[in-house]
């Protein structure tokens, strides 16, 4: 049987990089998804690629209470039930230290990551199947750090405290809560990241972030999806309030 045969999952940040071969991915082992993003196109044709009947999607900004409030519903309307939840959602913000840093983009940054996150919980946690997941996608400065990035690092680090205050609190359903700590990966997203950290080329900033790396190169999208794939699964039925660290190497 397919791993998550008969199961559903809502999806934010759904319509590209690791959002959509997580979507991919779930759907080629039995689920049926809901991607909520804010690329109307992407998600149009996310949904189309994976099959009117395993999957349906909403534009929903994860800062927007009602928006993501509809969109749960809808993803448990549609397909009947709630089993997982992906906080997967997210922006880069801007680099600079602390000192010379935009407020309102630190604000903003916080604001997609964590108050996202926590209303992806709030509203779907009274929705979700009695032994649930939710797997929240932090990042290797979830754990870390370096100059320049305090907005996206506080984030990070914050979604750790959120995802294990909520396993404490959903563990007598059973629902696991835990986050995911995916290092470099080959995405648009990480692309710009890279290039406004380094100020080369796509190519050669890629090159040096691959120097940090221990295995010495990025992730695919589909080698995150398989660790999602893992903490949304049975396979990882004892695991909450866990970091689970998917990188290469990078942190250690």
């Amino acid at each position: 049987m397919a791993r998550l045969e008969e199961k559903v999952a809502l999806i934010t940040g759904g319509e590209s990089g690791i959002g959509l071969a997580t979507a991919r991915l779930f759907v080629a082992e039995g689920a049926r998804v809901h991607l909520a993003g804010l690329a109307k196109d992407r998600l149009e044709a996310a949904a189309a690629g994976l099959g009117p009947a395993a999957a349906s999607w909403s534009v929903t900004d994860v800062t927007e209470e009602d928006q993501v409030a509809d969109a749960l519903r809808q993803a448990a309307g549609r397909f009947g039930r709630l089993d997982v939840l992906v906080s997967n959602a997210g922006i880069a913000g801007d680099r600079g230290l602390i000192t010379e840093y935009p407020t309102d983009v630190f604000r903003r940054v916080l604001d997609v990551h964590v108050l996202g996150a926590f209303l992806v919980l709030k509203h779907g946690l009274p929705l979700l199947s009695d032994g649930g997941s939710v797997i929240i996608t932090s990042s290797v400065v979830g754990l870390t750090s370096a100059p320049g990035i305090c907005a996206y690092a506080t984030a990070k680090h914050a979604q750790v405290g959120l995802m294990r205050t909520a396993a404490k609190e959903v563990a007598g359903r059973g629902i696991r809560v835990n986050t995911l700590h995916p290092g470099p990966t080959s995405t648009a997203f990480q692309e710009a990241i890279e290039v406004a950290a380094t100020g080369a080329p796509p190519a050669e900033a890629a090159r040096a972030f691959d120097a940090m790396i221990p295995l010495g190169r990025h992730a695919s999208p589909e080698e995150i999806a398989r660790s999602v794939l893992y903490l949304a699964s049975p396979d990882s039925s004892f695991v909450t309030g866990s970091t689970l660290t998917v990188d290469g190497g990078m942190h250690t």
